[in-house]
């Protein structure tokens, strides 16, 4: 997983995030491109995402959010209203009053909706919600309704987020390409942070490449030595078909009688085809007589 960082002054629960994200380097764990305190301006309105991760087949809206006080029991996460463990109702750290999943259902639909006004409204959107509770507490999550496309995961074990994310990466088809990685951080004016087209092939994006898009951001170099590198294979993978044709020898009938550029010749098209025929008549006969050499003489 590659993680881009814009803003390192997060809360608690983000570097709590930014730290499980890191650790998802083996072969078996997720791949794609995470980046860190984004945000949008749509509608008229700004959405901050604590974090947003694209996946080969998916694209994940994430809310860290941390308990501000050592609890235990089950927490009780109601599609509407606010969250409870038993009869107290849970507070998080800030001022906002919505729940983390009315956040979390804003910034998703608004991404959703932002990516569809540019024709990539076929990208499925889902919204994570990952509560951090404070050291010692021992919690459960209950969501009190099922929809496939938010989930609510408890922060205290980094395999719950894999878990979650591996589940979404075996439902799924590929569906992002490199190209709509460069073009969606170019929208979010994030380009500084957006990797080399290599890197984001590395993590199983789609192809091809337009390394227009990443023009004007600093890597723009390793784009362009990329699409080098790429011209170099085709010539080289062209000339090494080319090595695998015979040379026409000298009497073939195609360079006795070649065509030429914008002119067509009956006559020489005559020429070459009674000359292969007997060619073909030659080298037929040459064998027959050869074979009827040694049925006759041979031993026996």
């Amino acid at each position: 997983m590659l993680v881009r960082v814009q803003n390192t002054a997060g809360s608690h629960a983000e570097k709590v995030l930014i730290d499980w994200l890191r650790t998802w380097k083996g072969s078996s764990d997720p791949k794609g491109v995470a980046t860190v305190n984004c945000s949008l301006f749509h509608g008229d309105r700004l959405y901050p995402f604590d974090a947003v991760v694209w996946t080969p087949t998916s694209c994940v809206v994430i809310e860290a959010e941390e308990l501000t006080e050592r609890m235990d029991g089950e927490l009780q996460v109601p599609v509407n209203g606010p969250w409870r463990i038993g009869d107290r109702i849970i507070n998080f750290e800030g001022g906002d009053k919505r729940t983390p999943l009315d956040r979390s259902r804003d910034h998703t639909f608004a991404l959703q909706n932002w990516l569809a006004e540019r024709g990539l409204g076929q990208r499925v959107i889902h919204g994570v919600v990952l509560v951090v509770p404070q050291p010692g507490s021992n919690i459960q999550v209950r969501q009190m309704w099922t929809d496939p496309s938010f989930q609510v995961l408890l922060g205290d074990d980094p395999r719950r987020m894999r878990d979650h994310f591996v589940s979404l990466l075996s439902r799924g088809r590929p569906q992002w390409s490199a190209n709509d990685v460069a073009w969606a951080f170019r929208g979010l004016g994030i380009l500084p942070y957006l990797p080399a087209p290599q890197d984001l092939l590395n993590e199983g994006f789609l192809g091809p490449v337009d390394i227009t898009l990443w023009h004007g951001g600093p890597q723009q170099a390793q784009a362009e030595a990329y699409a080098d590198e790429q011209a170099r294979l085709e010539r080289e993978a062209a000339t090494s078909v080319r090595g695998l044709r015979v040379p026409e020898p000298w009497y073939s009938p195609w360079r006795l009688y070649p065509r030429r550029p914008g002119e067509f010749d009956f006559g020489r098209g005559v020429l070459r085809v009674m000359l292969a025929l007997g060619m073909v008549v030659a080298v037929l006969w040459i064998a027959w007589m050869i074979i009827a050499g040694i049925l006759q003489y041979g031993p026996g």
